[in-house]
């Protein structure tokens, strides 16, 4: 599991309101080296900022909300900063802000504020409110709360934009002033060998599977194979009934098998919701009093393995079924590679040579009313829907993989 969570009591981290230093930063490019080294973008690609900068320039309460497939994203706005050109705030996982100073500095300086995903955060979602009501630069936030590393891929979205934008607009409404929402579609295209990229990963993840490499199989046939490996692995770690399903039922009891338990010790009942909600459901349930230093050890390992267990869940979530078939590109493949590194070993190479692709939507006017009795909040829908719309274009502009 990675380092998600941390266990020390949580402390609001503010932004640094300063203008200069992230006009500086934005302006001037001195984002570009970082962004190559750590997650290995080379080139970028903006489009339909107008729409942005029109409801910036019309003083609306701006809330700017892409998918989240990579690291790298919110790095990434670093370009539309400079092409816009406008400075923005943007919520950033509190875990973020415990991996050394300076990259707590860069955050910060890039108008990140912190809030706590494993517990009700009241100050950041009154921060967040307080940036849309007074419109004093637009606001960042990921609404699928997690990073998927499936571009082409939406998970579920959390319900926690729409309380804070709504809110917004509500107040907002008393001055005859708007909130609006732009979705915003991201896309990464690998531009280098993809044979070269994946081949070294694939043949260090055999090896450790005590394989020969399988080097004569085309890569796709080599990520379904060692896919199907690992899943078996995790069955019969955690004693899963076999059952002779498609891969999306065999995730789905795996995925049960993990929380179901889990829900029934903390929540009192098993839930059916989306796997974003389940899991903070029980983090919230089971995380707090780790922070606080007052459990025996036996019980913090015990919940550690409970923790462990719902990131497992989410990462199997994050593998749709026929991914690399429905759509044989270059980046799905990458993508599958990556993730498999990086849930094997909790890091993944850096292979450079990607574009990103920011694109941004119409804005949707949000209304101060709340509607009740349905299902999914009728915002979230609007902007699930013009997301999903967003990515379904973007896809193919991949390339296609051909096996030699």
């Amino acid at each position: 599991m990675q380092n998600l969570l941390i266990e020390k009591p949580y402390e609001f981290v503010g932004p640094i309101k300063t203008a200069w230093p992230q006009t500086l930063y934005t302006r001037s490019g001195l984002f570009r080296p970082s962004l190559k080294r750590l997650q290995g973008v080379v080139d970028h690609e903006c489009r339909n900022l107008d729409r942005l900068k029109a409801s910036i320039d019309a003083g609306h309460g701006v809330m700017m909300a892409p998918n989240h497939p990579r690291l790298a994203d919110p790095m990434v706005f670093c370009f539309v900063a400079r092409e816009t050109p406008c400075n923005f705030y943007a919520m950033a996982s509190w875990h973020l802000f415990n991996q050394g100073w300076f990259t707590k500095f860069m955050i910060r300086m890039m108008g990140a504020f912190s809030v706590n995903r494993e517990g009700l955060d009241r100050q950041a979602i009154d921060y967040a409110i307080k940036i849309l009501q007074h419109a004093e630069r637009p606001l960042l936030i990921f609404p699928e709360g997690a990073t998927s590393r499936t571009n082409d891929g939406l998970m579920a979205l959390m319900e926690g934009p729409a309380f804070i934008a709504r809110t917004a607009a509500k107040r907002r409404a008393k001055e005859n002033k708007k909130v609006v929402i732009h979705p915003i579609g991201i896309k990464y295209l690998f531009q280098g060998d993809i044979e070269k990229a994946c081949d070294g990963v694939l043949t260090k993840i055999e090896k450790g599977l005590s394989w020969k490499p399988l080097t004569g199989m085309s890569l796709i046939e080599r990520l379904v194979k060692v896919g199907n490996a690992l899943l078996t692995l995790k069955e019969l770690q955690y004693d899963v009934p076999r059952i002779a399903g498609t891969l999306r039922e065999r995730q789905t009891c795996l995925r049960n098998h993990l929380l179901a338990p889990l829900e029934r010790e903390w929540l009192g009942e098993e839930k059916d919701d989306g796997i974003q909600v389940r899991v903070k459901n029980l983090r919230m349930k089971i995380f707090p009093e780790m922070t606080r230093q007052e459990l025996s050890d036996e019980e913090r390992h015990r919940r550690w393995d409970q923790l462990a267990r719902t990131y497992l869940a989410q990462q199997v979530d994050c593998y749709p079924e026929k991914y690399l078939y429905g759509l044989p590109s270059i980046d799905r493949i990458l993508e599958t590679c990556e993730k498999f590194e990086e849930d094997l070993t909790g890091q993944c190479t850096i292979h450079g040579n990607l574009k990103v692709i920011i694109d941004v939507d119409d804005a949707i006017e949000v209304s101060p009313e709340r509607v009740r009795g349905v299902s999914e909040d009728p915002i979230m829908a609007q902007v699930r829907e013009r997301l999903e719309a967003r990515i379904d274009e973007l896809q193919h502009e991949s390339r296609l993989y051909e096996s030699e």
